[in-house]
């Protein structure tokens, strides 16, 4: 089983959740969270003070699938999320030991 966590884009959010279920994904977690990579803050006039953003508004996806839906949910997010601007975002895959569905008991790939 893989973990892959995204972060993108906030508005880009609605066409990767459609391109995962196109995919055969069955269930995802979001999570809004602000971050910077190369992309960095930038600065903005409030009340005529300048201040720094150095935090950006991301969301983060979480989906927990076997290891040959992986690829497909990859490509998935990497079509569907892109811009070709900086800040586009980043895909993580983590590898998951174990799964376990808490109203039935089920485990391993069942669970999910």
């Amino acid at each position: 089983m893989k973990k892959i966590e995204a972060i993108i884009k906030p508005f880009k959010l609605d066409e990767v959740k459609e391109a995962l279920q196109d995919v055969g994904v069955q269930g995802l977690s979001v999570i809004e969270v602000k971050g910077f990579g190369r992309q960095k803050g930038h600065t903005e006039l409030y009340r005529g003070a300048e201040y720094v953003v150095d935090f950006l508004p991301k969301v983060k996806i979480e989906v927990i699938l076997s290891d040959d839906q992986a690829e497909a949910a990859i490509e998935a997010i990497m079509g569907a999320a892109k811009t070709d601007k900086i800040g586009d975002g980043k895909i993580f895959v983590s590898n998951i030991d174990q799964a376990i569905r808490i109203r039935t008991g089920e485990t391993g790939e069942d669970a999910l």
